[in-house]
This record gives C-alpha cells, sequence and structure tokens, in this order.
C-alpha cells in the first residue's frame, strides 16, 4: 500500500519525459491541444470572458514582441505575463461549452492544463515537446486527482476548479523543471486554492469562467513560487485535513496513483461534439438516432424521458427554465429541443432558438429519470438511453453506449480540423488562413525547438 500517493504521483510528473510517453498519446495530445485552441477562440466575445480579459489588462503587464518573460493572450493577441494570459485563456476556453472531458474523473483537463503549460512554455522559451510532455503529466495528475475525489465530490464541486489547480501545477512544474519534493511542493501550494461550487448555475452566473481562469493561474503561479523555495503542505491530497477530507464522503487515495507510467488517462479523454454539458451528451445522441431510426420529427414527439445517471441530476436538473444561452447548455430539455428542432445542438442553434417558443414547448416534454444500469456504468461509461412516446402513441426506445467523441467513437483528425476552424469563425478570433497556419503549427508541435507566438 502506499502512504504517500501525493508524494508518488508529483514524482511521476516532475521526471516524466516525452520518450516515456507512448506515440499514440503524444499524437493524442496534439489532437487536444488544437481542440482546446478551438474552444479559447471561440470564447472571444463571450461577456463574462471579457470582464477577465479587461481585468488581466488592468492588472498584468503589457509586453512587446521580443520583451523577455512574455505570453500570449489568444483572443486578444496582445503579449502579458504568464499569470494572466493562463487566466484569459483559461476563461475563454470553458464558456461554449466545446472543450475536452475526461468521462471517470469527470473532468475537462484542456481548460486548465494548456493555458497554464502554453503561457509557461511561450515565457521561458520551451520546445514544442517539452510542452506536450508537460500537458500530459497535467492531464494525468488532474484526471487521477479528479477520480481520487470521486462522485461525493462532484455533486457540490465543480472538479475542472478543484482538480485542476493541481493539473495546471504539474503542467507548469514540469516545463520549469521543478524535482520531486519541489513539485510536492507546488502541489500543497495548489492544493489548498482549490475551489468552484456548482450553486452558480442556479443564478446562470459567470462562475463557471472565473473557476477556470482561477484554477490555470493559481496551478501556474503554484508551480513559480515553489521554483523559488515557496513550501505547500506535503499530503494536500491524502492528508488528515487534505483535500480528500474536505471535499469528498468517497476519496480513494488509491486512485491517485494506479497505473502510474502504464495506463495513460490521458488518451481516455473524450471531445464534445454537442455544445452543452457533457452530461446532456448520451441522451442527445441516442435521441438523435431514435429519430433517424424511426424517421420521426419534432412534432411526433409527445414525450421524452431521458434515462440518466445521479451525476446529470445533480447538475442538470438546477436548471428548469434558463435565463441564458449558457444556462441553456445545462438544461437535458433545450438540448433535446434543439436536437429535435434542428438535427443538432450547436453554437448557432444555441444563439439563436434557445428560448425559441417551438423549442421551450419540447423542452417541457423532457424528463430526466435515474436509471440503475445508466448510474452503475458512471462514470467510467456515460451510456444514452431515451424512452419517447410518439403522438399517436407507440413507445420507442433507444440506447447509445459510446457518445460521439468518445474514445471508441472519436473524431478523427479532418473532423477535429474542421471543428476548430468552425469554432475560430464563430469567435471570429482568427481568419481561415490563419487557421491553416495553426493547424499546421499544431500537428508540427513535436518538432518545434522554441514555442513563440502561435497567432500573427
Amino acid at each position: 500500500m502506499n502512504d504517500h500517493p501525493s508524494a508518488t504521483l508529483a514524482a511521476f510528473a516532475a521526471t516524466l519525459r516525452v520518450q516515456d510517453i507512448p506515440a499514440p498519446v503524444v499524437r493524442r495530445t496534439e489532437d487536444l491541444f488544437l481542440d482546446w485552441l478551438g474552444s479559447t477562440l471561440a470564447g472571444k466575445s463571450a461577456r463574462a470572458v471579457q470582464a477577465i480579459e479587461r481585468y488581466a489588462l488592468a492588472m498584468g503587464p503589457a509586453l512587446r514582441a521580443g520583451d523577455e518573460g512574455g505570453a500570449e493572450v489568444l483572443i486578444s493577441r496582445r503579449l502579458t505575463s504568464p499569470h494572466f494570459a493562463a487566466m484569459v485563456n483559461a476563461a475563454a476556453s470553458h464558456v461554449v461549452e466545446q472543450d475536452d472531458v475526461h468521462n471517470g474523473s469527470v473532468f475537462h483537463p484542456a481548460a486548465v492544463v494548456f493555458p497554464a503549460a502554453l503561457a509557461t512554455a511561450q515565457a521561458i522559451g520551451c520546445s514544442g515537446r517539452e510542452l506536450l510532455a508537460a500537458s500530459v503529466a497535467g492531464y494525468e495528475v488532474g484526471i487521477r486527482v479528479g477520480e481520487f475525489l470521486g462522485r461525493s465530490h462532484y455533486r457540490i464541486f465543480h472538479t475542472t476548479a478543484t482538480a485542476g489547480t493541481l493539473a495546471a501545477a504539474a503542467a507548469t512544474g514540469r516545463l520549469l523543471g521543478l524535482d520531486a519534493t519541489t513539485m510536492l511542493h507546488a502541489f500543497g501550494s495548489a492544493g489548498t486554492q482549490a475551489a468552484g461550487l456548482w450553486e452558480f448555475l442556479r443564478d446562470a452566473a459567470d462562475s463557471k469562467q472565473l473557476h477556470c481562469a482561477h484554477a490555470a493561474s493559481a496551478g501556474l503561479a503554484s508551480a513559480w513560487l515553489a521554483k523559488d523555495g515557496f513550501t505547500g503542505a506535503r499530503r494536500i491530497l491524502e492528508g488528515e485535513q487534505g483535500l480528500g477530507a474536505g471535499m469528498s464522503s468517497d476519496a480513494d487515495p488509491a486512485r491517485l496513483v494506479a497505473g502510474l507510467g502504464q495506463r495513460w488517462a490521458t488518451a481516455e479523454t473524450s471531445f464534445k461534439y454537442h455544445a452543452s454539458c457533457r452530461h446532456t451528451h448520451p441522451s442527445a445522441d441516442a435521441l438523435q438516432a431514435l429519430m433517424r431510426r424511426e424517421r420521426l420529427a419534432a412534432d411526433d414527439i409527445a414525450a421524452v424521458a431521458t434515462l440518466v445517471h445521479q451525476g446529470a441530476i445533480d447538475v442538470l436538473g438546477r436548471v428548469v427554465v434558463p435565463a441564458t444561452v449558457h444556462q441553456g447548455k445545462f438544461s437535458m430539455g433545450t438540448v433535446l429541443g434543439l436536437v429535435a428542432e434542428f438535427g443538432q445542438a450547436g453554437l448557432d442553434e444555441f444563439d439563436r432558438h434557445f428560448l425559441a417558443p417551438r423549442v421551450a414547448a419540447f423542452r417541457d416534454r423532457v424528463a430526466m429519470r435515474l436509471d440503475a444500469e445508466v448510474d452503475g456504468a458512471y462514470p467510467q461509461r456515460w451510456i444514452g438511453k431515451v424512452e419517447v412516446r410518439t403522438t399517436d402513441g407507440r413507445l420507442l426506445h433507444a440506447r447509445v453506449d459510446e457518445p460521439k467523441g468518445d474514445p471508441g467513437n472519436t473524431l478523427s483528425r479532418a473532423e477535429l480540423e474542421d471543428k476548430a476552424r468552425r469554432l475560430a469563425a464563430y469567435g471570429d478570433a482568427a481568419t481561415p488562413a490563419e487557421m491553416d497556419g495553426l493547424i499546421a503549427r499544431t500537428w508540427a508541435l513535436a518538432d518545434t525547438p522554441r514555442l513563440g507566438r502561435l497567432l500573427p
């Protein structure tokens, strides 16, 4: 039995080398990076993101090309300190609900790992290979912390905000060359700053963007401080007054170190197809499949029961009538209404139709019901099951065992490129030619000797 899993996990993050990582995992990390870039660019115009960018502009240094130590704010293309670049890029990458997710930890790694890693890599002039290795370290740490904290944690806490601080610290610390002891101090400082509560959903508040901004910048700060000798709690995860004790009733320290260096959790991460909370995706895919199979239109459907896990009820059950587009992405009925009416729940569908009368009417015909099979499989597997009552009295069923975007039903590189281009166009954040260059630079990361700016 490992009696100090925090230290074991810190040592793994500190010593991970590119050559230790299987080539398919490195390629997958490139895929995840491009997916994150698209999500970040799509968030450019969001009101909450612009508020965080104005804050960062007021508080952080304005740097010029050629200045030492600068990092890129992707949505504005200005240079600032790594701390503030990570803050803004993290906020932007989570707002349109298209960033990746790891099922077993219910954690969105990209939104906190890549902002901290890219900002640090640009500031100190790392290679693309180092960025990839550091990003894998961040994913592996953050996912395991999320799994350690368990289902009870996620009912109250937004795991991306809490586990995300450790993930960002691991990625940043790996780039800064922290040794195992110093990385453990970075974990201690990151963990004591972990925060983020789901209560914001009830009010359609902006907190989700702040969660990612804080996790990425706090994790980055924790690693930079550790490099300067700043100490943190050595058992921040499993200690008697650590994260597990304070934020979970089912924390399992064994999950922190299970399969380190053999099981690559990074490769288990899923891409998001619909522009909504991941908890809606299995049911949305199942409804799509059923409507295609039975050749149904929205008007043919009298009622839909979605058979879901408890986590979906805990998160989505808070939203009855959405007040904002973002809140609509956490409404099962709204997502299924868009799917029924338009065939998909994409960014444009949400912006133009989330409160449309026909979508709202369909929303009111949708109910969630706890299902023992679905709940038993969660969070390792996210099964989608729906029961549809038609207007002519039939009761129809459909299920999806792997939603679109899961590792067994993943997006190809061509699909990821198309998604990134659509996201950038949605945010009006990059031209088609600029996206061609950004995609080419992503696929060449492993051969990039020194990371510079990604956008002109």
